[in-house]
């Protein structure tokens, strides 16, 4: 296999994982299209992945005060069940309804951001 696609892969994740957008949004496609790797285990590397990048991006908001501990401890608290819980459910779902449910999240996602930013401009 070739190391570059892997390599610019993971930057571009790293990148918007720095930016708190979430690494996955890129990772996760690039690895089950351009690198041939199912859905399950491409959200597994994603998960390995996300460890030392949330810490880097961690330790920068930490260092700027950009965090309100007051919001994040009860996110936290419930992403953790949250997580638990989808964990499970990821492993009983089939590998193609996972990637076609993933892929219409991002799709969603994409359209909700697109219509975010025209209401926004119409603000201004």
């Amino acid at each position: 296999m070739n190391i570059f696609l892997p390599v610019i892969s993971g930057f571009a994740a790293g990148i918007i994982s720095g930016m708190g957008i979430g690494g996955g949004t890129i990772l996760i496609p690039a690895l089950s299209i351009f690198l041939s790797v199912d859905q399950h285990t491409a959200q597994g590397v994603n998960l390995l992945y996300f460890i030392p990048t949330a810490v880097v991006a961690l330790v920068v908001h930490i260092k700027n005060k950009a965090i309100d501990y007051k919001v994040a401890i009860p996110i936290i608290i419930s992403g953790i069940a949250g997580a638990v819980g989808g964990s499970y459910l990821a492993l009983i779902i089939h590998a193609k309804l996972l990637k076609k449910l993933f892929g219409g999240f991002l799709f969603f996602m994409g359209i909700y951001e697109i219509c975010k930013k025209d209401k926004q401009k119409q603000k201004k």
